[in-house]
């Protein structure tokens, strides 16, 4: 992780300096050339690119320090300014991975002991529409229609509410982000549990008095999300690409639309520290699905043993 970690900072350094565009008021017609360049060495950026990536990497590693903000908060420090937009983002995402969890393996369970019949047709569409139509295109619709036509939610965000108030304002982005998980999460169950209710083991627990349904939840479920953990990674951070235009679209004040304005600003600083964020999210989230193989399956803990 550290490594990988390592390799997506320094790229992601080298490229984020290498993008177009002035910094520093560069275009302020009240600042003079001299204030710039002051400015300019204050914050290290009269310096060769290598050389602030070394400064960087120091305060980082030695002091914790992730930088200052250049352009869209000027002085503040980065990690101050993401305390502020982290906790709304991560609501969001994990909201949503919450709600699309259950019902993706709901439905992709239903579909697969339904196999070949209407309910399974029904749910083989829906996957099909909700993985093929961007998660922007479902919030522009529910904005519409369900926002502003039939008034039931707030068009975009209300930054003052709290509790329950505060969900009933993020559920339409909320639900924007999870159509797209919920279909992916169904059609890869609906395959996976198919081939297992085929299988010898189900087979004797059948012979063994079990009806289809009890053998598919007692044991075929089990076997079946094993490799649908493989989908947890590519989906989590599915959702959190998808949450940066939904973001925009709501005016939730999260990473989303941060991550935008300090790429068009351009802050170098705050792009930087959302990247590594978002890398640290993507990197924990492999780690624990590796570590949930062995809660899931126990044949990995026993393996494990055997090895040792």
């Amino acid at each position: 992780m550290l490594i990988t970690l390592f390799i997506i900072v320094t790229i992601g350094f080298m490229v984020i300096r290498l993008m177009p565009g002035n910094t520093m008021y560069a275009d302020d017609p009240d600042m003079s050339a001299a204030q710039i360049e002051v400015l300019r060495a204050k914050y290290h950026l009269d310096k060769p690119v290598p050389v602030q990536y070394v400064i960087f990497l120091r305060g980082l590693l030695l002091e914790g320090d992730w930088g200052t903000s250049i352009s869209l908060y000027v002085g503040v420090p980065v990690w101050d300014v993401l305390k502020a937009k982290i906790p709304v983002s991560m609501y969001n995402n994990i909201v949503s991975l919450m709600i699309s969890l259950p019902l993706g393996i709901l439905s992709g369970v239903i579909a697969a002991i339904r196999k070949n019949t209407i309910v399974d047709y029904a749910t083989s569409f829906a996957v099909v529409i909700f993985i093929s139509v961007p998660s922007f295109i479902f919030a522009t619709l529910l904005q519409y229609f369900a926002a502003f036509k039939w008034r039931l939610f707030p068009i975009i965000y209300d930054a003052s509410a709290t509790g329950a108030g505060k969900l009933h304002s993020l559920l339409l982005p909320i639900l924007a982000l999870s159509f797209s998980p919920i279909a992916r999460v169904t059609r890869y169950l609906r395959a996976e549990l198919a081939e297992t209710i085929n299988s010898d083991f189900m087979l004797l627990a059948r012979t063994k008095g079990l009806t289809e349904t009890q053998a598919t939840l007692r044991h075929g479920i089990r076997n079946s999300l094993v490799p649908l953990a493989n989908v947890v990674i590519p989906m989590f951070t599915h959702i959190m690409s998808g949450s940066l235009v939904i973001e925009r679209i709501f005016s939730i004040p999260g990473m989303g639309g941060l991550m935008v304005s300090s790429i068009n600003a351009p802050d170098y600083p705050l792009t930087l520290a959302i990247l590594i964020f978002y890398s640290l999210v993507s990197l924990v989230t492999v780690l624990v699905v590796d570590l949930a193989y062995g809660v899931i399956d126990p044949r990995i803990r026993i393996g494990g043993r055997n090895i040792e």
